[in-house]
């Protein structure tokens, strides 16, 4: 008889099913054992069948792939975060694409009160290092705890200095948790274990540092934060990345402003140009904006794993679903509603996180 983990890996191994989907499928069911042990029940409860087109099957491919990943889980002392565990990130959880699931090694407290995401260049600068050395000792009395990536540079500087300060801090890997990327960090790595931080990848052990993953890497950096901090970065770079996709989520973007004469703050400037980010040149101000003085203690909200829908919402999200639609098809199904009614529905369930808005004035699922 195979346990909930078991079941858990096996349906992020299964192809076709996309986030969204999985999660409405496991709502439904209650646990992934549900999902293959009584498929009859969480079909009969998911009204759109194109939910249930996928075949959901635990293939010996699939047992070999869990059998393996459980064995490596174990030997690397590494767990499992699932969508449905109490402790998943809350902050996380509101994302539209946040993972089903993720392994972690270390303490595992993800729900702070407080964090504060840190990404900049890797190949930081003098100024970059002292000027966010500066900004997190001014921040250490206040119970933030940082996320960053463990990647060279800034990163570094975020983790280091943060375990300097006796302030909690989580790595978020590109790759899977069998190895550290990059290698020279791996003390670092160990050091964080030691102080009761965590490593976090939402990758298999054979996944190596790969540059395609660190995008997904930076959304989840982003999503288990309240706020981000653009330490140094050129104008490309995955810092630069990471505070769009922050800006996405409505978290607050901070970013420390430079010389004009060094490209390397350039990144920085235009965050702040656009209105992307706030000037941080002291963690005081970034106290103030946030509101973390010694009173407040920001809560995570618990949220539904798929959002309750109005009869007018249900009606324009399942007709959505079945594909891209222009607003002008949703105005014509949707025929007996006002278009300002119709886009106050739209807005709604974009809020609600089911719906995106696409180029062309047309709107889709994430699936």
């Amino acid at each position: 008889m195979q346990n909930e983990i078991f079941y858990r890996i096996a349906l992020n191994k299964t192809e076709g099913l996309g986030k969204a989907a999985l999660k409405q499928i496991l709502t439904a069911a209650g646990t992934a054992k549900n999902v293959y042990e009584f498929p009859e029940s969480w079909q009969r409860k998911l009204r759109n069948r194109k939910r249930t087109d996928v075949k959901i099957q635990l293939t010996d491919k699939i047992k070999y792939q869990v059998e393996r990943e459980l064995q490596l889980m174990e030997h690397y002392q590494v767990q499992l975060c699932h969508y449905l565990d109490p402790i998943y990130p809350q902050r996380l959880k509101r994302c539209n694409d946040a993972p089903v699931s993720f392994y972690y090694k270390g303490g595992g407290d993800f729900n702070p009160a407080r964090v504060l995401a840190v990404v900049g260049t890797r190949n930081a600068t003098a100024y970059g290092i002292k000027s966010l050395t500066k900004i997190l000792n001014e921040l250490k009395e206040n119970n933030i705890a940082t996320v960053s990536g463990l990647a060279y540079g800034i990163d570094t500087v975020a983790h280091e200095e943060s375990l300097n300060l006796g302030m909690p801090t989580t790595a978020v890997l590109g790759n899977g948790l069998h190895t550290i990327y990059p290698a020279s960090n791996k003390s670092l790595a160990e050091r964080i274990l030691a102080n009761g931080g965590t490593l976090v990848s939402e990758f298999d052990f054979d996944t190596g540092p790969d540059r395609m993953n660190f995008p997904a890497r930076n959304r989840i950096i982003a999503g288990m934060a309240d706020a981000v901090l653009v330490a140094e970065s050129a104008v490309k770079g995955g810092s630069i990345i990471t505070a769009h996709i922050a800006n996405s989520y409505n978290r607050d973007i901070f970013a420390i402003p430079g010389t004009i004469f060094d490209d390397m703050h350039a990144g920085c400037h235009d965050l702040i140009r656009r209105n992307i980010a706030a000037i941080a040149t002291s963690g005081q101000e970034i106290l103030e904006m946030m509101n973390w003085d010694a009173n407040s203690t920001p809560q995570a909200i618990q949220t539904q794993l798929f959002p309750e829908l109005t009869e007018d919402e249900e009606l324009v999200y399942h007709f959505v679903e079945t594909g891209k639609k222009s607003i002008d098809e949703i105005s014509e199904h949707c025929a007996g509603f006002s278009p300002s009614k119709l886009a106050g529905i739209l807005l709604t369930l974009e809020l609600k996180g089911v719906l995106v808005a696409l180029p062309g004035k047309s709107y889709g699922t994430e699936i």
